[in-house]
């Protein structure tokens, strides 16, 4: 079978709050680490996500 061209992946705040996202991205056409200024509902406040594995 061939390998998927989407995966998982947690976007992990940087505000240390703990808070995640999980979502999708295109392996072959973004090949970098991706971060994504998202709203952190724990530290009340837009923060930057940054990609990490999913456990």
């Amino acid at each position: 079978m061939a390998k998927p061209t989407t995966i998982k992946i947690r976007l992990n705040s940087t505000a240390d709050t703990g808070h995640f996202y999980v979502t999708r991205k295109n392996a072959r056409t973004m090949t970098e680490k991706m971060t994504v200024r998202k709203y952190d509902p724990v530290a009340r406040r837009h923060v930057e996500y940054r990609e990490g594995k999913i456990k």
